[in-house]
């Protein structure tokens, strides 16, 4: 029987497991929505042999043929160039969902792939018309700039749709013509024109271009003088929008509130504990790591709290910080009553995780404990190893214990107890 997906689109021609701490926290805030519409399949709604349908839900439509086929029927009488962008999107993500249990999926991959190449040739057209939409022309750099859809990489032609969409003042093509003249991607690299494109950006609404502006002007850098007040008020409106994606801008406000450094911002604890507090709940592992640690040691008007500080630095640790994988390393190492079990074991496995980053705090931390037998067997060539990796980083501590190991003739030290090693390792 020939497959229902047989028919041709409308362009088809054309190292250990690592428990984490156990603890109760605040969920997570839900990611924030990118680019593309929600892609939820919603079934077929149509009821045969009646004039009575139900609505369908145009944020969650469905992924049918049947549905695509009057989709591209609606779309071929519809003026409006942003519907075609959105068709063309829908395509997309009809692509990868159309069929998923249909018998024949080789019938089923033909057609996804024609329906790739449709959406292609949709966008295409939007982009380079004589009124050309913008968002198309922002999608279509994003394709070639990564090889989406299937196109070759082409950094060039991803330039000239992102400088295309920037003249006609999309923020976030503005934003990646910017970083393009940073880099030298797609374009020479020409600092002047990145900043004034980092400028465009950010007043046109763009978060991470106001972030990187703040950056720039604070540091300074990208032949700019340093102005700490515009620093701070690109900064400020950043914050002001920070979201999962963008969190960055919070945790600088919060450090220019700890250190009390910049001219034009007032040393004040409790707010950089407020901003830190904030950047930590959008998800970012700096901020989680600044609470973990203001808890634990009481910094920041933050009690000591060894509840909270586990809490925040697994939130970090989740997110793949070696700082935050090397602080718990530390409290499984003590353990604390009532909150988290000591284990010698975890202590070491935590350590690893870290050190395998490449943090030398860590790598010395894993020689360590290898050294001395933490949960690990004692082995000192295996712990020269470690200590050898962190030398090589720089790591001061890790050359003075090479230098009184050749003196010592490998002379192990004698085991401490696991506050001095937690002092020794992580609290360096």
């Amino acid at each position: 029987m020939r497959s229902h997906y047989s028919g041709n689109s409308a362009s088809s021609g054309g190292s250990s497991t690592l428990a984490a701490p156990t603890l109760q926290r605040a969920p997570t805030t839900a990611s924030a929505a990118g680019l593309q519409r929600s892609t939820t399949s919603a079934s077929s709604v149509t009821t045969l042999n009646t004039r009575r349908t139900k609505a369908i839900d145009v944020n969650q439509p469905p992924f049918t043929k049947e549905y695509i086929d009057q989709y591209r029927a609606r779309i071929k009488v519809d003026p409006d160039p942003e519907a075609h962008f959105q068709y063309g999107k829908y395509l997309i993500e009809a692509a990868k969902k159309v069929g998923a249990h249909a018998p024949d999926q080789r019938a089923v991959l033909k057609y996804r792939n024609a329906l790739i190449q449709e959406a292609l040739k949709v966008i295409k057209k939007q982009a380079t018309s004589a009124d050309p939409l913008p968002d198309a022309q922002f999608f279509l750099a994003n394709c070639y700039g990564t090889g989406m859809l299937g196109l070759q990489i082409d950094h060039e032609k991803a330039y000239q749709f992102y400088v295309a969409a920037a003249k006609l003042r999309h923020p976030a093509a503005s934003y990646r013509v910017a970083v393009c003249n940073e880099l030298g991607a797609g374009t020479k690299k020409d600092l002047g024109r990145a900043v004034a494109f980092y400028r465009q950006a950010a007043s046109l609404g763009d978060t991470p271009a106001m972030y990187k502006l703040g950056m720039v002007l604070i540091t300074p850098s990208l032949g700019q003088r340093k102005d700490e007040k515009e620093a701070v008020k690109w900064l400020r409106r950043a914050a002001e929008q920070a979201d999962e994606e963008n969190p960055h801008a919070l945790h600088e406000l919060g450090l220019l509130h700890e250190t009390g450094e910049c001219s034009v911002v007032p040393k004040d604890d409790a707010y950089a504990k407020e901003l830190f507090t904030r950047a930590g709940n959008l998800g970012y592992p700096k901020s989680c790591l600044k609470m973990g640690a203001c808890y634990e040691y009481g910094a920041l008007t933050c009690p000591v709290d060894p509840k909270r500080s586990i809490a925040w630095y697994t939130r970090a640790a989740e997110k793949n910080d070696p700082e935050a994988e090397l602080a718990l390393s530390g409290w499984y190492l003590t353990g604390c009553e009532g909150v988290l079990k000591q284990s010698d074991h975890e202590a070491y496995l935590w350590a690893r995780r870290a050190a395998n980053k490449g943090l030398p705090k860590a790598e010395y931390a894993v020689g360590y404990y290898a050294e001395v037998g933490i949960g690990i067997k004692p082995d000192i060539e295996f712990a020269k190893k470690w200590y050898l990796r962190a030398a090589a980083q720089g790591h001061g501590r890790s050359k003075e214990r090479l230098t009184q190991l050749k003196l010592a003739n490998n002379k192990r030290l004698a085991r401490p107890t696991r506050q001095e090693a937690k002092d020794e390792c992580v609290i360096m």
